[in-house]
């Protein structure tokens, strides 16, 4: 029996409903997955059992497993209401132990979908975000599969962020696979680079996730489970994991990376998953784009090894890359940076890259950035000394990205260089009136650079 939990509306406006017919939005009418026509029965709904748990958890106790697996097959049904779901995300913020959040992650992986494969070396890279630009995946997977090893990359689309790793593909091939071409592509290219939201991997996961970014709510333990379980689902077996540190990143201090890694490699380690976590550069963005378009611009001239190719995202990628080409046992120790290298410069990561395309299915229009665009400029001169990378990607977002692919902003200088008053630093790329300007307001109040 198929049902959703959903509030009821009484109209009585015949251009909108018959008498005896019932309107549901898109989203639960795909959800519901019955035909226009179909009949149904309504009843009032029951309060899940598992909202018990959940006010023990608002008090500030600690949770089984058998309580959270409860309470996450209840999310992933649509059981519960946003008012609901956002007290549960709350409680959790406020105190959540290691062994809760090694059976929310048990719990999340369960009720979704998984994907197997026939392999016993699955590996993935995965960075925890907030760094503008970090497009490595995109880089990462061409070496990958130009090896051999298998790398299916499913990724997620941006939420509170100018690009996703799926926005950023997308601007070159289709990303919206389902699950049995995206295994025939798998077997014969070695990797994807494909949208998971077709997959139901984690379902409960993206449920959560509709709440805690609004709240503006990423606690460590929410976010490791998170990963582990969509990597896990997705068949990884072993997992590179991008840890960037800096002012204006995630994670801001050393001390907050290392508990934060030390909590993933232990959830990482019961769920039979081989990590390996890196500490990287969270200072300022990395490459020049910040939006799908000209993200994609950076991470084609990567793979392409065009002279004036972002070096930072190059040098990343590759760092990142040969970490997951250690795991392969046919690699010496600590020779999958140089096999990584050699991959990129030789063409051959390009040419897998132009084959996962193809495969997906090219995007034949050509997309452009934004045709209005801005400057904005050094109010003075001197040494660029820090980039702020949550000002940068609001910036973005305020010009249009991810929706508006060729919005966002192409940083013309990085920091470290010396910039004269009235030099641009960076531009803003906007296809509407209206998103430039709110784009160019916010640089305005604070131009997210800072010049000693």
């Amino acid at each position: 029996m198929r049902e959703i939990l959903a509030t009821l509306a009484v109209v009585d406006d015949p251009a909108m409903l018959e008498a005896g017919e019932l309107g549901l939005g898109e989203q639960a009418f795909q959800r519901l997955g019955l035909p226009e026509g179909a009949g149904v029965e309504i009843a009032q709904a029951r309060p899940p059992a598992s909202l018990e748990s959940v006010r023990r958890k608002i008090d500030g106790e600690a949770l089984s497993d058998s309580e959270l697996a409860a309470i996450i097959e209840d999310i992933a049904a649509y059981r519960y209401s946003h008012m609901e779901l956002a007290a549960f995300v709350v409680a959790c913020a406020g105190f959540m132990t290691t062994q809760e959040t090694l059976a929310l992650t048990r719990a999340m992986v369960d009720v979704g979908n998984r994907l197997t494969w026939d392999a016993p070396l699955v590996v993935d890279k995965h960075c925890i975000g907030g760094i503008p630009g970090n497009r490595t995946s995109m880089i990462v997977v061409p070496i990958m599969a130009a090896h051999g090893l298998l790398c299916p990359k499913t990724s997620s689309r941006a939420i509170t962020s100018p690009s996703g790793t799926a926005d950023t593909m997308e601007v070159l091939a289709h990303v919206d696979i389902a699950e049995d071409r995206l295994t025939e592509i798998v077997a014969a290219e070695k990797a994807v680079l494909a949208w998971g939201g077709r997959m139901r991997l984690s379902p409960a996961d993206d449920v959560l996730i509709s709440v805690e970014r609004p709240l503006r709510i990423d606690t460590m333990e929410q976010m490791v489970a998170s990963i582990i379980s969509k990597k896990v689902a997705a068949g990884s077996t072993h997992l590179v994991l991008d840890i960037p540190v800096g002012p204006t990143a995630k994670v801001r201090s050393q001390s907050d990376a290392v508990r934060l890694r030390k909590l993933f490699e232990y959830v990482a380690r019961h769920m039979g998953l081989e990590l390996k976590v890196v500490f990287t550069d969270g200072s300022q963005p990395v490459g020049r784009g910040v939006g799908p378009v000209l993200e994609a611009r950076d991470v084609m001239a990567v793979l392409n090894n065009e002279p004036d190719a972002p070096e930072d995202l190059r040098e990343r990628a590759v760092m990142l890359a040969g970490h997951m080409l250690d795991f392969d046992p046919a690699i010496p120790g600590g020779k999958g940076y140089a096999r990584a290298l050699e991959l990129l410069a030789s063409g051959a990561a390009l040419a897998a890259m132009e084959r996962l395309i193809d495969a997906q299915g090219r995007k034949m229009e050509r997309l452009a950035p934004g045709h209005l665009k801005h400057d904005i400029k050094a109010a003075r001169a001197g040494r660029i000394t820090a980039i702020d990378c949550e000002r940068i990607a609001r910036i973005a977002r305020q010009a249009g990205a991810p929706m508006d692919k060729g919005a966002g902003v192409d940083l013309l200088v990085k920091a470290g260089a010396e910039v004269r008053s009235g030099e641009a630093m960076y531009r803003i790329h906007a296809s509407t009136q209206t998103g430039l300007d709110f784009a160019c307001d916010l640089a305005n109040e604070d131009t997210g650079y800072r010049i000693a």
